[in-house]
C-alpha cells in the first residue's frame, strides 16, 4: 500500500478530490481503517470523552495521546496519522517543541492544534523545527469553557472575517492542515476556497476538501448527545466495513454531509 502524504492531500486538494478521514484509537480499528481505504487518522483528544469517558477533552495529557498514537501507528502502517496536542500543552513555544517531540516519536506525522493568530509564532516555529501543523478552528473543544457549551462559530460577520484571517495567518505561519469545526456551511466554503492548503470539515458543510468523523459517532455508539453533523453509517449499511466504504464513497460524492447535518 502507498504511503499516504501531506503532498498526497495537497495534490487531492488541486484535483478537488475529496477526502475522508475518522479518529482512531487503537491498533485494531487503525488496520480496519486503513484497509478499507482511510488513510488518514486522527489521534484525536476526543479519546477523553468517548474512551476514557471524561465530560470534556480538557483531562488528556500527552502522554496519553503519545500512548494511543504508538497504538494506531502499529495498526495502519502507511496511514498519515494526525495527533492532537493536548489542553495547555502548548501554551508556550517550549510546550509546543516539547509536546511535539513526544507525539511525532510516537508514530504522529503531524499535531494538531486549537486556536488562531496567537498561535502563528509557535507554528512557524514548530514548522522550523521540522514538525508539521494541523491548525483546528471554529468550535475548538478545549475552549468550550470559554465558548460557555459546544456551540456553533463564526455566524455573525463579525466572527466570520476573523476566523477567515486566522485561517490565512496559520497556512502563512506553515500550516499544512486545517480542521474547521462547526461552522456554517458558506464561511466553510470561503475558507477551503481561500487556501492552498488541504481543509477538512466536521460539521462545516460539504465543500471542505475533507471530512472528519469521531469513530463512534461514524458507528451510532455515541452516548448522550448526538451531533447534528453525526451519521450513523453502521445502521446504514449493517456491516462496519461496508459502513466505512459507505462513507468514503459518500464524501468522495459529496453526499454526505447533506443540508441535514451542515449549518447556515
Amino acid at each position: 500500500m502507498k504511503t499516504t502524504t501531506i503532498s498526497l492531500l495537497r495534490q487531492w486538494k488541486q484535483e478537488q478530490k475529496k477526502f475522508a478521514t475518522i479518529t482512531a484509537y487503537d491498533a485494531s480499528f487503525a488496520q480496519l481503517f486503513e484497509e478499507q481505504g482511510l488513510s488518514v487518522l486522527l489521534v484525536g483528544d476526543s479519546l477523553g470523552m468517548v474512551v476514557q469517558g471524561c465530560d470534556s477533552t480538557l483531562p488528556v495529557t500527552v502522554e496519553e495521546i503519545a500512548y494511543h498514537t504508538r497504538c494506531v501507528r502499529r495498526g495502519a502502517p502507511h496511514s498519515l496519522i494526525l495527533s492532537d496536542l493536548p489542553f495547555m500543552s502548548y501554551a508556550t513555544p517550549e510546550q509546543a517543541f516539547a509536546s511535539s517531540a513526544t507525539l511525532m516519536q510516537a508514530g504522529a506525522n503531524m499535531v494538531k492544534l486549537e486556536g488562531g493568530s496567537w498561535l502563528c509564532d509557535t507554528v512557524k516555529q514548530l514548522t522550523e523545527r521540522a514538525v508539521p501543523v494541523c491548525g483546528h478552528l471554529g468550535l475548538t473543544p478545549q475552549s468550550v469553557n470559554i465558548f460557555g457549551g459546544y456551540k456553533v462559530q463564526g455566524r455573525d460577520e463579525i466572527a466570520a472575517n476573523q476566523l477567515l484571517q486566522d485561517a490565512q495567518n496559520l497556512e502563512h505561519a506553515g500550516a499544512q492542515l486545517l480542521v474547521l469545526e462547526c461552522i456554517p456551511a458558506e464561511l466553510a466554503r470561503k475558507v477551503t476556497e481561500a487556501l492552498s492548503i488541504p481543509v477538512i470539515g466536521i460539521g462545516a458543510g460539504n465543500a471542505t476538501d475533507g471530512q472528519i468523523l469521531v469513530m463512534h459517532d461514524a458507528f451510532g455508539i455515541t452516548g448522550g448527545h448526538i451531533p447534528k453533523f453525526a451519521k450513523n453509517f453502521l445502521a446504514e449499511a449493517g456491516d462496519i466495513r461496508l459502513a466505512i466504504k459507505n462513507y468514503i464513497q459518500q464524501v468522495e460524492e459529496s453526499s454526505y454531509p447533506g443540508e441535514e447535518h451542515s449549518f447556515k
